[in-house]
């Protein structure tokens, strides 16, 4: 599991940078300034937890059976796709209704914060 997610880490910082340098130079232009505002709060959100998932991997590589590690690895994908996607797409698409979903991703955050702090507690100094 650990090594499943350092990929998705490494891959996910990939497409981090690769989503962040299409809007600096592809949607600048196109995109009103409160929309390239929401692009690029998906942006940071998305590196934030790429690092958070990078993090899990490391945590999972020392303590492979806290299920709390597994949790949080899980929340985070689903938070980025979910929290950073629909910004993506509510950014380019104009489509309102995406923001609804938005606080759903931010939810999958909390909980694998919170998950970490539990798979901390479970694991380290016992």
């Amino acid at each position: 599991m650990a090594k499943l997610f350092l990929m998705m880490a490494s891959f996910s910082g990939l497409l981090a940078v690769l989503i962040g340098a299409f809007g600096a130079h592809g949607l600048k232009q196109k995109l009103a300034e409160d929309m390239m505002a929401v692009y690029q709060t998906g942006v940071q959100y998305h590196f934030y937890h790429t690092f958070g998932l990078l993090a899990v991997g490391i945590l999972l590589q020392q303590f492979p059976h806290t299920g709390a590690f597994k949790l949080s690895g899980w929340m985070m994908v689903v938070g980025m796709v979910m929290f950073s996607g629909s910004l993506y797409l509510l950014a380019i698409t104009g489509t309102r209704w995406l923001g609804a979903i938005t606080p759903i991703g931010g939810l999958a955050f909390i909980i694998a914060w919170a998950a970490m702090a539990v798979g901390v507690y479970q694991a380290v100094g016992r």
